[in-house]
């Protein structure tokens, strides 16, 4: 088992009306807020109500940036820091999902400077400070709300990539399961298949700890439980919990104590398929670890069978694999391009940005005849 350091600064609030701290808690930040959020869902579920009425029960000036895209744009990035940079904001609070929260980090970063948040992506810059991020999750997938990652897409050098820095924790993150029952049953789905995404790819990370694999095994297995039950009943609280609750553990730190890193592989498929085609996350990644699992099985026939047999009683990498690809169709997520929409005429263009994006994990990287291997298993 490796050597390792835990740390996470982000202060979690969880359970019903936890919003009700909102106001004090950015009161001891500042006064002056950059309110960020999505096309406007919050407005329809009476949450953005509730977020501007517990700040202005603290007196807050509240400046607006609306419209995040559910695949992250870094105009939008630019644009926030702009408005955050020109009102001399103190404090960041994000109200939305994954995507939201994601560009709230990088908005963090990039109101200090006098360039684009794509510097820090592409190397040409590096955060020397941040302003506090306070995060109103609506959405259970991601984990970004106690984690220090970000993601973005720039259509314009055909990237879409995560940047990961010690100045993106949100120094809090209010987590109510009650702001996620408006949640779709589709959405809720790719969520699900999101988190046991994020379980995985610690899985395959490099490194023997083997706590930390029967950590990752508890929460799929929650996923597989308490998933299907979810999407049969979208208002059940306790159920929205649950998956609220994996879908954070599942991408806080809690799973990689003792391993080298992850591999995080299958998300660099599947964010050149987003990038591309516009797909949902979640649904992305449903169809990208079956193909990436079917390609490499050979080289990993232990790491498999062991993960079968935790979570499904199976004993063989064939087994495993059938069994995750069934139950992604089972809560209705694609495990092929075609139940999106992307015919087979897709395949080189898809190879090509692949290559050209050099995907591949950091324990298991892709030679190219893998790689047009798993482009064949997409379809």
């Amino acid at each position: 088992m490796e050597n390792f350091v835990a740390y996470n600064p982000t202060i979690l609030h969880f359970g019903k009306g936890v919003v009700n701290d909102l106001g004090k808690t950015v009161e001891s930040f500042g006064k002056r807020v950059l309110l960020v959020y999505g096309k406007g869902s919050v407005k329809k579920t009476g949450l953005y109500d509730e977020v501007i009425g517990r700040l202005k029960a603290v007196n807050a000036e509240v400046f607006e940036y609306s419209g995040i895209k559910s695949n992250p744009v870094i105009e939008d990035v630019d644009a926030a820091a702009e408005i955050g940079r020109k009102n001399r904001v103190d404090v960041i609070v994000a109200v939305g999902g994954g995507s939201v929260i994601d560009s709230a980090k990088i908005i963090s970063i990039t109101i200090p400077v006098a360039h684009s948040g794509w510097d820090f992506y592409s190397g040409k810059a590096k955060p020397a400070t941040a302003l506090p991020v306070i995060a109103i999750l609506t959405l259970a997938a991601t984990g970004t709300e106690m984690n220090p990652f970000a993601v973005q897409s720039n259509h314009k050098t055909k990237i879409k990539e995560g940047f990961h820095n010690s100045f993106l924790y949100p120094r809090h993150s209010f987590l109510d399961p009650q702001n996620t029952i408006s949640v779709p049953r589709n959405y809720t789905a790719y969520g699900i298949a999101d988190l046991i995404a994020h379980a995985l790819e610690a899985y395959f990370g490099a490194g023997d700890a083997t706590l930390s694999d029967r950590f990752i095994f508890a929460i799929i297995n929650e996923a597989l439980e308490n998933g299907p039950k979810l999407l049969d009943n979208l208002n059940d609280y306790d159920l929205r919990a649950k998956i609220m609750y994996a879908a954070n553990t599942a991408l806080n730190g809690f799973t990689m104590y003792g391993k080298v890193n992850a591999d995080w592989g299958v998300h660099s498929l599947g964010h050149i398929l987003s990038l591309m085609f516009d797909i949902p996350h979640g649904a992305s990644l449903s169809i990208a670890y079956p193909a990436w699992m079917k390609t490499l099985k050979d080289r990993m026939p232990e790491r498999l069978e062991l993960l079968g047999k935790n979570v499904f009683g199976t004993s063989s990498p064939d087994e495993t694999i059938s069994r995750f690809e069934a139950f992604f169709q089972k809560i209705d997520c694609p495990v092929h391009l075609q139940q999106t929409g992307i015919l087979p005429d897709k395949k080189q263009e898809i190879y090509d940005l692949f290559i050209r994006n050099n995907v591949g994990g950091t324990n298991y990287q892709l030679s190219k005849e893998e790689v047009k291997q798993i482009v064949d298993y997409l379809f």
